[in-house]
């Protein structure tokens, strides 16, 4: 099974640090390492007590994959489509500009694009609905405080 080579780059270590610190696992399918595909499992839970998983598609899609509810969502940024002019029977036109998801090409920013997505809407927004000192992420020791910097924000997880 082919698995992404973390180490020599130094953005790929840096995702991978932030994965061993966060307990984050790269649970990719031999399949899915195939078609390009790379799949994280958090060390949470979400609904029906499953793991919550994110993938990155060599499409350029990051997606929830759809374990705690009925459907996958997408996590690209979404951002205005072309647009289009439609005629009405009076003679007049009208514009309507739909929504469309940004692809990410590239699989590395892909990969940090979907750990700063986690980080953000899973890890913190969790965090906040914790009232205790410690955080327990499965069978990991407790943790007292981490610190994470996304795009110059200092965000801190207790």
């Amino acid at each position: 099974m082919k698995k992404i080579d973390y180490f020599g780059d130094s953005r790929y270590e840096k995702i991978w640090e932030q994965m061993q610190l966060l307990g984050i696992q790269d649970v990719s399918s031999p399949t899915q390492d195939k078609n390009g595909t790379v799949v994280w499992r958090l060390p949470m839970k979400g609904r029906g007590n499953t793991h919550i998983e994110y993938a990155s598609f060599k499409t350029g899609y990051v997606r929830n994959q759809g374990n705690q509810c009925h459907s996958n969502w997408q996590c690209n940024r979404q951002v205005d489509g072309e647009p289009q002019y439609f005629e009405l029977p009076n003679g007049d036109y009208r514009k309507y500009v739909g929504k469309r998801r940004e692809l990410i090409p590239i699989e590395i920013d892909r990969l940090e694009y979907m750990m700063k997505y986690v980080i953000k809407n899973d890890f913190i927004k969790r965090a906040n609905y914790n009232h205790t000192k410690y955080v327990y992420m499965d069978n990991t020791p407790p943790i007292e405080e981490v610190t994470v910097i996304i795009n110059g924000s200092k965000y801190r997880l207790i």
